[in-house]
């Protein structure tokens, strides 16, 4: 009986320490999740040919809380804004890796993207060259830029605040596309509602009438508790309301005497963009971006295992 006591005891208290040990291992695990490194799935083309379809990145967090990010340096970046369309895109494991994020940016999701763009810059998008304070960066001289967005219209964030205020208002909103689309085109107003997203759709039921009767099947998504159909886009006019009110945006957006759009980046933020340019999703489209929403850079791509590697060269 009592080697049997013995043997309880001893199995308990090595139980105990494993117990302890894996508690330790998750605090340990967790630490450097929040504050060392973290992992992020990329789910689009926008940085391709330099970062692809399906990488796993490895990103280092602590560089950029000791210096600032250089010109043409990929960033790993919150998005400013809740994107409903990223979100459907995350697998399991990224799910609960963001659990670990700060409360601020539930229902954001990383972004990649190479700064182009830092306070007091001036951006301009000529011949498929980016202009940075007059030059073309030795960076990023081989990219070639799609002047769209911001660089198209001047007042396209404010266009795209006001249309995603007001999306749960289908009347106002579709009016406020169609005004769009007299005024300056059908392809913009396709660009909003793209960006945006719809809501409370009908099955067969034409998104724009006379401007966009078809939209990519794969786009569209299905609110079991709703019952209506829906086109996930970005809860844009929060951000945008809380990061831009005190910025006068005509200071820093402007149409120069050869009608391109010049961009100055304002302090406190930074401008990214993708190097597949027409596929890319970036501050051409979403406007600055705060320094505070930097995640880190990313150091390796780990997956897939044929092209293991650092992810940039200085």
């Amino acid at each position: 009986m009592k080697e049997k006591s013995e043997m309880k005891e001893k199995i308990k208290k090595e139980v105990v320490e494993w117990v302890k040990a894996l508690l330790y291992a998750i605090v340990a695990a967790t630490i450097i999740r929040l504050y060392v490194f973290e992992t992020m799935l990329v789910p689009t083309g926008s940085m391709i040919p330099t970062i692809n379809i399906g990488d796993r990145l490895f990103i280092e967090k602590i560089t950029y809380t000791v210096k600032e990010p250089e010109l043409g340096d990929i960033v790993v970046i919150w998005s400013p804004f809740v994107d409903e369309r990223a979100l459907t895109m995350l697998r399991l494991f990224d799910k609960f890796m963001d659990l670990f994020a700060p409360r601020r940016f539930k229902g954001h999701v990383k972004y990649v993207k190479r700064l182009v763009g830092k306070e007091g810059d001036v951006l301009k998008i000529k011949d498929g060259k980016l202009y940075v304070n007059g030059v073309v960066p030795e960076r990023i001289k081989d990219i070639r830029y799609e002047a769209d967005g911001i660089f198209k219209y001047e007042h396209f964030y404010e266009w795209l605040a006001k249309a995603s205020e007001l999306r749960s208002n289908k009347k106002a909103y579709r009016s406020f596309l169609y005004d769009l689309a007299r005024k300056y085109g059908r392809n913009l107003a396709v660009m909003i509602l793209f960006l945006v997203g719809e809501e409370d759709l009908e099955y067969g039921e034409a998104f724009l009438p006379g401007i966009l009767n078809y939209f990519d099947p794969s786009l569209v998504l299905f609110d079991e508790k709703k019952e209506k159909y829906y086109i996930p886009g970005m809860e844009y006019h929060e951000f945008f309301n809380r990061y831009y009110a005190n910025l006068k945006l005509s200071d820093y957006i402007k149409r120069d005497e050869d009608g391109l759009i010049t961009i100055k980046v304002p302090k406190g933020f930074y401008f990214f963009m993708g190097d597949n340019s027409k596929e890319s999703l970036d501050c051409r489209f979403f406007g600055f971006v705060p320094k505070d929403h930097v995640i880190g850079t990313p150091i390796l791509r780990i997956w897939p295992l044929s092209n293991f590697g650092p992810v940039q060269k200085k």
